[in-house]
């Protein structure tokens, strides 16, 4: 089976991701992965760090980043080319610029202005937000992005997966926009999911002994072999 994962956080996902680019790039190598797309939240500081790698094992490597509009569902932009990138870069800079330093505030309008040459994946934060998807992908999404639009698929053994998966091939269906299959990883195995639970608690201001609302349910955020991920 082929696989590219396309939606990965490093530790430049700062205290999200707990894992350096460079294993992520290993470990997809040695699953057997096509490839692997470094998507850190709102950031590409760690794109550096995963291209030696990547080259030294004649991989694919994609950059890309994870971004999270206050008026729109979280996206997944991949740049195409130069100029996409350097659109890329701008969007981030810009987002950064209007906050705090470790903050970033991003509008729709902002994607629609910069988004050229850039594909892009949509995905709901939560079961909740699904139909707000939908008018989403039928409306602002498919305007900007028409055949560069994607609808990110994303399960990780929970109790409520197959439910999401035919809500998510539903929307497929109705918008027209195609379903992609990803990870949403942020470690690149399940060992590393302890140091998740500390960094997340570091996060959320408390210890790790209460940190249990705050962090994932299971350890399947890391880079799966391929036939689990088949099945």
């Amino acid at each position: 089976m082929q696989y590219v994962e396309l939606h990965c956080k490093s530790n430049f996902s700062f205290l999200e991701g707990a894992s350096h680019p460079d294993e992520l790039v290993r470990q997809a190598a040695e699953l057997g992965y096509a490839g692997i797309a470094l998507t850190d939240r709102e950031s590409i500081a760690g794109v550096v760090r995963g291209f030696g790698p990547a080259k030294d094992l004649d991989f694919k490597y994609i950059v890309g980043s994870e971004i999270h509009p206050i008026d729109a569902p979280p996206l997944v932009l991949w740049p195409t080319d130069r100029a996409a990138y350097g659109r890329l870069c701008r969007l981030i800079s810009r987002g950064r610029l209007r906050c705090e330093k470790g903050e970033c505030e991003l509008r729709w309008n902002d994607v629609a202005e910069l988004g050229d040459g850039m594909i892009a994946g949509a995905l709901p934060d939560t079961e909740n937000s699904i139909p707000k998807t939908k008018s989403f992908l039928r409306g602002d999404f498919r305007d900007v992005f028409a055949d560069r639009g994607y609808a990110l698929c994303e399960v990780h053994r929970g109790v409520d997966d197959k439910t999401h998966i035919a809500a998510m091939r539903e929307i497929s269906l109705k918008t027209n926009v195609p379903l992609v299959a990803s990870g949403d990883v942020h470690y690149h195995t399940p060992e590393r999911m302890l140091i998740h639970d500390c960094v997340t608690a570091i996060r959320g201001g408390t210890t790790i002994d209460h940190v249990h609302q705050q962090r994932f349910a299971n350890s399947q955020r890391h880079l799966r072999c391929l036939n689990e991920i088949a099945d």
